[in-house]
């Protein structure tokens, strides 16, 4: 019953009554119970589809308080959030994840000390701490593992460290994982088999197979930025040749746009390098959209390389979706293009048939929003066992 609650974003006891196959009367005994004890609250009146309208119910935030944490490879988002995951306060700030574990996670605990403050929270109060990071990790245990983005975090314990200070349960994820959370949570569950990809320092992917994130036997599932596009390309940080991640990530971008700026084949690029001292692939779709002709290049030859992969994955996995991520949805609408046309030429077309590729509804937020979904849904889990 909480569960279906927490995925229906709030329902009426009727929709809850259709979703869980019981008796009205079934249903209304087991929500009156969980109002008394506090689990759940009232919230007002649902649509009516033409009687009268129903009341809504939700978890209730009278339990606490969850905090979530998306780490990426450049970047930090810490935030604490209601039961339903309404956000209460947020801070997003630059990160470098090779600063190691020590200094990093230090900051972790710093916000969220900061914001628990800020809502006039307790660490006492904090029902689950939810939090992502850019690399393969043993989910049982909360440990990354051998993460080629993050040197000197093999093995590290974040969930031992942060129960240095929250006596709440603790759950890690990689931050590919944490955003396919994001998009079922956003449609309730509704895509049953669908593919998150993110692109930003490196590039990853969320597997949901059967309404469930997918992590694989050993919790490196969906590693897809070590796949080789071309046996002849550079030298990955992995130690293998021609790896996408290596060809077609922001860094990627980000060196190819800086070898035209150098080379003179774009003057839009060069003077971006001359005012701000490096190229971003944000920069790079500026440049795309006012027409540069290198950037455009750089666009396509990327997102074609990024569609090669998916292509043999979309034919491996068969999903519905496929939703892009990460900080390359700043580069524009050029990119997916790209990404689209490669795919479709690459796959079957009983895998395209019905096939949707699109950037993440829920843009950068996707990581966050899954934080918050890993903590109260392993909570959630906990309580019925």
């Amino acid at each position: 019953m909480l569960q279906t609650i927490f995925w229906s974003a709030g329902a009426s006891r009727l929709g809850l009554s259709d979703r869980l196959g019981y008796s009205k009367s079934k249903t209304n005994s087991l929500v009156a119970s969980l109002l008394d004890v506090g689990w759940l609250e009232e919230v007002g009146l649902a649509h009516s589809s033409g009687g009268r309208r129903p009341e809504t119910v939700q978890l209730s935030a009278s339990l606490g308080v969850l905090i979530g944490a998306d780490l990426g490879a450049t970047s930090l988002d810490v935030a604490v959030l209601r039961p339903d995951l309404t956000v209460l306060a947020q801070r997003s700030e630059p990160a470098d994840v090779r600063a190691g574990p020590g200094v990093v996670m230090a900051r972790v605990r710093v916000l969220m000390r900061e914001l628990l403050s800020q809502c006039g929270a307790t660490p006492a109060q904090v029902i689950a701490i939810g939090m992502g990071v850019p690399g393969p990790v043993d989910f049982d245990n909360g440990q990354p593992v051998n993460p080629p983005l993050m040197p000197h975090w093999d093995s590290f314990s974040i969930r031992d460290y942060l129960a240095e200070e929250y006596s709440a349960p603790v759950f890690v994820d990689n931050d590919v994982n944490l955003m396919a959370l994001g998009e079922m949570w956003r449609l309730q569950r509704s895509l049953q088999n669908f593919l998150v990809i993110k692109v930003g320092t490196g590039i990853g992917c969320g597997i949901v197979c059967h309404g469930e994130v997918y992590r694989g036997a050993n919790g490196s599932a969906g590693d897809v930025g070590h796949i080789c596009v071309d046996t002849a390309g550079p030298r990955c940080h992995c130690g293998n040749l021609g790896c996408v991640e290596a060809m077609a990530a922001g860094p990627a971008i980000a060196r190819l746009a800086t070898e035209a700026a150098a080379s003179g084949e774009s003057a839009l690029l060069a003077n971006c390098l001359a005012s701000k001292g490096a190229i971003s692939p944000e920069d790079v779709g500026q440049a795309s959209r006012h027409g540069d002709a290198a950037a455009n290049r750089i666009i396509q030859d990327t997102g074609a390389l990024i569609g090669q992969m998916l292509a043999s994955v979309v034919n491996f996995f068969n999903p519905s979706h496929v939703f892009i991520g990460g900080g390359i949805t700043r580069v524009g609408p050029l990119f997916l293009a790209s990404v689209r046309q490669s795919i479709y030429q690459r796959s079957l077309a009983l895998s395209t048939r019905h096939l949707e590729i699109q950037y993440t509804p829920l843009a950068e937020q996707a990581g966050l929003v899954g934080a918050g979904v890993l903590a109260m849904q392993e909570t959630l889990k906990r309580a019925s066992k």
